[in-house]
């Protein structure tokens, strides 16, 4: 299919003289006569492949013209040639096409809503910063399908108390680490974990309402909002088929973006008549407040979902401050005091004697039968003041934990401390807003249970994966920025190795464990870095003959006009021909396709290939 329906449509009617003004395709025309059911310029579109199989569709037997959509690409505005969208050019809440200040329905609408967002995350990738390229989830599905595929595996690695090692396959208990686009991760996962996966906790990268001089967070943080939005859709729809019927997603987020990635994600994890939203949590992410500026903000929030109904919290482990509730000891343990007696909650009227004598009516919250099977097994507790009434013995040891509420304190841990953890492990500072393991620890604790899979696809310096580790979960991580090299796997390591902070003296740990270390095999994306690596004009220049040789080049590209005009381009800045440049190549095909696993150009090894079929189930 041409991925570009409108040269379609060019070339259909160009003998048609009615629809060519000035030698430009005259839309609005185009348009009236589909509104009137033009019986030869329907035939005509339906005639050719591309729009049929793009615009029809099979239902029954039945075939139905979609008429509006090719209505809706012929009237909106065109930005590339797949970055065509049919909604309007700013933020709203939108119900059948209108915008609303309060409806039940609404939908959240932005620029390029309807589009597949390529982009990686990292601050390079903002070069790209004037038409991000965006893929259409119609006129483009053909490059998107492509685009989407699972891709290829290269420097497979087994990591273990041993070091590393060479593997030819995957275990399906493997705890598995991906370098590499994290949309395209989450793609290729597809195949071997689709409604695998109990829980995702994610701490995406936060849009900002104010570009920051100096973004202090090691991901490129500064999006456009609609660029932002659309990055956010695209991994949460496809994370979403990654969960278990009964799986839970946990998304960190700043105050910036908390209402509109609400609203998407009601969008994606909720429907008509399914409500899958289980509540926020406010989370004090810092120990002190700042006095500068005008209002402090200590605050962060964690929005979470289930997939289905059938999904339940787990109930958090017991604070120091809850235990410490229960204070009456016996043979037994220790507990605390449960009422029995209760005004207005109590629902039995009896007499009941005390072991004072005096004689108790009630309303009782048991059973009259209920208390005194409770007193023959000791778990009694009778008063020696007052009435002498009995309580219920609650003891610590049957405690499975108590209810997750929507606040969660400096008892939970906080940004300092979480770097903190991470720059002991490493004796230096390399990290500076890592999440501390006792939330991930609660996140996990309250989403999962043992041996359940945890997926992270924003990895970081892999706080989830460490503290999943520890937890005696099976793992995903997934994480494009060179630092995984430096900083996340050599923390998996000391984890590995034993290391004694963060959790690991509250859940005992001694070390153990392994991981499977993977690349996504690259294509243009190596072109790419080497680009974006250059420090002046003269290293650039040298790189422009590579990449017109070696690359896969973007079929919109004018060479002759990017050759006719080679003078104008060296007096653009460094960064502007970067960015020139990277636009020369197919960003459709950054990294390798699994389909192109055994093609002998791609040099894979005998193991490589062996692993890729193994994760893939192919031959």
């Amino acid at each position: 299919m041409s991925a570009n329906i409108l040269d379609e449509i060019s070339e259909i009617l160009s003998g048609v003289e009615k629809y060519w003004i000035n030698e430009k395709l005259a839309k609005q025309i185009i348009i009236e006569d589909l509104r009137n059911n033009d019986t030869k310029l329907i035939s005509k579109l339906l005639a050719n492949k591309s729009i049929n199989e793009t615009y029809v569709q099979d239902i029954d037997g039945y075939k139905i013209f979609d008429k509006e959509s090719l209505i809706s690409l012929l009237r909106y505005k065109n930005y590339w040639q797949d970055s065509y969208t049919k909604y309007a050019n700013k933020i709203g809440l939108t119900a059948e096409g209108k915008y609303l200040n309060y409806n039940s329905d609404v939908v959240l609408d932005f620029p390029f809503k309807d589009c597949v967002f390529e982009g990686g995350m990292t601050k390079e990738d903002s070069i790209l910063k004037n038409n991000e390229k965006f893929y259409n989830e119609v006129i483009a599905k053909e490059e998107i399908d492509t685009l989407l595929s699972p891709k290829a595996f290269t420097k497979v690695k087994k990591y273990d108390k041993n070091g590393q090692h060479d593997i030819k396959s995957i275990e399906s208990t493997d705890n598995l680490i991906i370098k590499g686009n994290n949309l395209f991760s989450l793609f290729s996962l597809k195949k071997a974990y689709k409604k695998k996966v109990k829980s995702i906790i994610i701490d995406p990268p936060y849009y900002f309402n104010k570009t920051k001089a100096a973004d202090s967070f090691d991901y490129n943080s500064n999006f456009n909002f609609s660029t932002w939005l659309i990055f956010m859709k695209n991994r949460l729809q496809t994370a979403r088929d990654l969960l278990r019927e009964d799986g839970i997603i946990a998304i960190m987020i700043g105050i910036d973006a908390y209402e509109y990635l609400k609203v998407l994600a009601d969008e994606i994890f909720c429907s008509d008549t399914k409500n899958n939203y289980i509540g926020t949590i406010t989370w004090r992410k810092s120990d002190n407040q700042s006095n500068i500026g005008t209002f402090s903000n200590v605050i962060d929030y964690i929005l979470l979902y289930r997939k289905t109904s059938n999904a339940t919290l787990n109930r958090i482990p017991l604070s120091e401050k809850a235990k410490n509730e229960y204070s009456y000891e016996d043979n037994n343990g220790k507990f605390r005091r449960g009422i029995l007696l209760h005004k207005t909650r109590g629902r039995y009227y009896y007499e009941l004697k005390t072991k004072m004598g005096t004689t108790l009516n009630g309303p009782w919250m048991k059973t009259k039968e209920e208390i005194e099977k409770l007193d023959n097994e000791g778990k009694i507790y009778w008063t020696t003041r007052g009435d002498g009434q009995p309580y219920v013995k609650i003891y610590l040891d049957d405690t499975k934990g108590q209810i997750p509420n929507d606040f969660w304190g400096i008892e939970f841990g906080t940004n300092q401390r979480g770097a903190n953890e991470i720059n002991k492990l490493f004796n230096k500072r390399v990290f500076n807003f890592a999440k501390p393991e006792k939330l991930i620890k609660s996140l996990v604790d309250i989403t999962s249970s043992q041996n359940d899979i945890v997926l992270d696809f924003f990895m970081g310096s892999a706080t989830t994966q460490a503290v999943a580790h520890k937890m005696n979960r099976q793992y995903i991580g997934v994480e494009q920025m060179d630092y995984i090299n430096t900083v996340s796997i050599p923390r998996l390591q000391k984890v590995i190795e034993g290391e004694q902070g963060g959790v690991s003296t509250d859940l005992d740990w001694q070390g153990g464990g392994s991981f499977v270390y993977v690349e996504l095999a690259k294509e243009n994306q190596e072109i790419v870095e080497s680009l974006i690596n250059c420090g002046t004009k003269e290293e650039l220049s040298q790189q422009i003959d590579k990449l017109l040789n070696d690359g896969v080049l973007n079929y919109e590209v004018d060479f002759d006009k990017f050759t006719s005009t080679k003078k104008e381009f060296h007096e653009l800045e460094l960064e502007d021909q970067k960015e020139v440049l990277i636009r020369l190549l197919d960003s459709n095909q950054l990294y390798v396709n699994y389909s192109d696993i055994e093609d002998s150009a791609y040099n894979f090894t005998e193991d490589e290939i062996a692993f890729n079929h193994s994760f893939y189930g192919g031959e």
